[in-house]
């Protein structure tokens, strides 16, 4: 079911649902786009709205961040679990070791795509990959890699590039690519290469993943969290009143959410 969060498009689906849908892109060869929604998308969405219609036009946008899904319930919505990208994946590369299907991984470096893959491979023995490119291609190299993610007949393509590059490419060449199932997974090969290390499962139901990654690279991670955490929350809060405003007796009803994309 599609809902609007604050005015973004969110599709509340379980995990199982979302892994269906999938499933069921890559057996019919009809394409589905997915996008993994957290705090910090959300805020720079706000203010680049080439990103947030790119958001807007994939056919699944799932809750990916503890923050996404205690605001989604703080408005009224009826969220009860996240769709990670991370899991997903993990879900994903399950299905095809046990389905045939053949995945493509875009991004990261040439060392993490390996280990990644390896890994991947150790786990599910009967995975075989329709191919790989690092993200680290120069633009006058574009059109080759969608050239070589065409070709190789991929069934499902994992693209590990920051938010907005990922978007921007998808938006120029999800037509061509050919490839049924697309779905980016931000630093999720980094996790699966064991180059960075998940947060524990106690902190993840915490919802202080954000806090685990600062600890892990205080360098990168600090001001980014402090800032969008500190953005998402003045949103939040400035929502929550303005609903509050509108329930007294008298004021008018909030307007519903649009179509949803995948039909529900």
């Amino acid at each position: 079911m599609r809902a609007s969060f604050l005015a973004c498009p969110i599709d509340l689906l379980t995990m199982a649902e979302t892994v269906e849908l999938a499933r069921g892109a890559m057996r019919s060869r009809r394409r589905l786009q997915h996008v993994a929604l957290n705090v910090a998308k959300f805020v720079k969405m706000r203010s680049d709205p080439v990103l947030a219609a790119d958001v807007a036009d994939s056919d699944i946008v799932s809750i990916d961040g503890m923050g996404i899904l205690w605001g989604a319930r703080a408005v009224g919505l009826p969220a009860t679990s996240r769709v990670t990208g991370v899991d997903l994946l993990a879900e994903l590369l399950a299905v095809c070791a046990r389905e045939g299907f053949k995945p493509y991984f875009l991004g990261a470096t040439q060392a993490v795509l390996h280990e990644a893959m390896q890994r991947a491979r150790v786990r599910h023995p009967s995975l075989v990959f329709a191919g790989w490119h690092d993200g680290y291609f120069k633009p006058e190299q574009e059109s080759d890699v969608v050239r070589d993610i065409r070709s190789s007949g991929a069934d499902c393509l994992f693209i590990g590039m920051p938010t907005p590059r990922k978007e921007r490419f998808l938006a120029a060449h999800r037509d061509d690519l050919g490839v049924p199932f697309i779905m980016g997974v931000g630093g999720a090969f980094d996790i699966l290469a064991g180059t960075v290390r998940r947060a524990p499962t106690q902190i993840q139901r915490l919802g202080l993943e954000w806090l685990y990654r600062i600890y892990q690279e205080p360098g990168r991670m600090w001001w980014r969290y402090a800032t969008t955490n500190t953005l998402f929350a003045g949103i939040l809060v400035q929502a929550l009143i303005k609903q509050a405003i509108q329930h007294t007796p008298g004021a008018p009803g909030p307007v519903p959410p649009g179509p949803s994309r995948i039909g529900g």
